[in-house]
């Protein structure tokens, strides 16, 4: 099985980006991050033309929102918690339904980007982005261990010292701050393992996500690995590869984040 999580950055502006994806990567289930598309106005019939049966939503108008496109089966869960009680549309998890009888649980973020100042006492958007990730690591751990679970999403934080084009610069930068870092490591250890992290070594250079402001992203390469796929330890002997499209930044009005795949065998 490929799961493909994206930050497409507005569904409705960059729908014709999906076929350039599913033609390069073929996935199996297609992790949407930052929608912007109320569930009203979803494009139906688009997944089923690109091949995905299935589709689970949760949007909203003109931010956050996610989607989870698969060409197997797929049951919501609806007793997720609303984080922070905000109805903001951060978050989807599913069951999915593979062949031969066997269930992989998914679950698709958004977490909150934190706004410029790392400081939660005058900044209420990193207050919120740090409570979110608090508020998550707290329901996983109380609700682990896990097994066959598969966690994606545009994490908006870059952890490893590599995972930024300069941690010396970026250290009181939003994204790769010590208390995000530490923060998302902590989630992560509530049981998971990073999935892409095990095909590269720390010590490499690895992103997805490229400003919009950098004129020319590839000669600069400034970027950030904010998107993240994270699997149960009892997956990580299937995990079979992984790749991190990074052709999709020259696309046509392309997102500033990237793709990224990863094969599980299941």
């Amino acid at each position: 099985m490929r799961i493909v999580t994206w930050n497409i950055n507005s569904l409705r502006l960059r729908l014709g980006l999906l076929r350039h994806l599913v033609d390069a990567l073929a996935p199996d289930v297609l992790c949407l991050q930052e929608t912007k598309v109320p569930d009203a106005l979803f494009p139906d019939a688009a997944p089923g033309a690109l091949g995905f049966g299935h589709v689970a939503r949760r949007g909203m108008k003109g931010y956050n929102g996610v989607a989870v496109l698969s060409r197997h089966p797929l049951v919501v869960d609806e007793a997720a918690p609303d984080w922070g009680g905000r109805g903001d549309c951060r978050h989807l998890a599913a069951s999915v339904s593979l062949p031969g009888g066997e269930v992989l649980d998914l679950h698709n973020f958004y977490v909150p980007a934190g706004g410029d100042v790392p400081d939660r006492t005058v900044n209420p958007k990193f207050a919120h982005k740090l409570d979110f990730v608090d508020e998550a690591t707290a329901w996983f751990r109380a609700t682990g261990p896990r097994r066959r679970c598969v966690l994606v999403g545009d994490l908006n934080i870059a952890p490893l010292e590599h995972d930024v084009w300069s941690h010396k610069q970026l250290l009181g930068v939003v994204s790769h701050t010590p208390p995000e870092v530490e923060r998302l490591n902590a989630w992560r250890d509530s049981g998971f393992v990073d999935a892409v992290r095990h095909f590269v070594p720390e010590d490499q250079k690895l992103y997805t996500w490229w400003s919009y402001r950098n004129r020319d992203w590839k000669a600069s390469d400034r970027g950030r690995r904010l998107d993240h796929v994270w699997v149960s330890p009892d997956l990580r002997p299937n995990l079979g590869g992984y790749r991190i499209l990074r052709e999709a930044r020259d696309w046509d009005g392309p997102s500033d984040h990237v793709p990224v795949a990863v094969d599980i065998d299941l």
